[in-house]
């Protein structure tokens, strides 16, 4: 399996192929998307791609953590976290790759 790496221009130019806007239209159409998404996730809305899965912020508490190297009780400030949840159509469709 070779590492790929799927870009924004990658995207821009699949929608130039498949629908036919201009490179110039269709590289804006993704960057609206991806702001739209971004934006939703900063104010903290779920989401969600039906076939595709699930994006959500969720909070993290603070806890005490550990440095691996000195073995120092460190504290971990809250933070919000970013998470995906794949739909299970996604979940076998990458599955089905695997098995190829």
């Amino acid at each position: 399996m070779a590492n790929k790496t799927l870009t924004r221009m990658d995207l821009s130019e699949a929608v130039f192929r498949e629908v036919g806007l201009s490179r110039n239209e269709s590289a804006q159409l993704v960057e609206t998307v991806l702001q739209h998404v971004s934006d939703a996730l900063v104010e903290g809305t779920t989401v969600k791609i039906s076939s595709f899965g699930t994006f959500s912020v969720r909070e993290k508490a603070s806890r005490m953590g550990r440095n691996p190297k000195t073995g120092e009780e460190v504290p971990i400030s809250p933070r919000r976290v970013l998470s995906f949840r794949p739909s299970h159509l996604m979940k076998d469709r990458v599955a089905q790759g695997n098995a190829s």
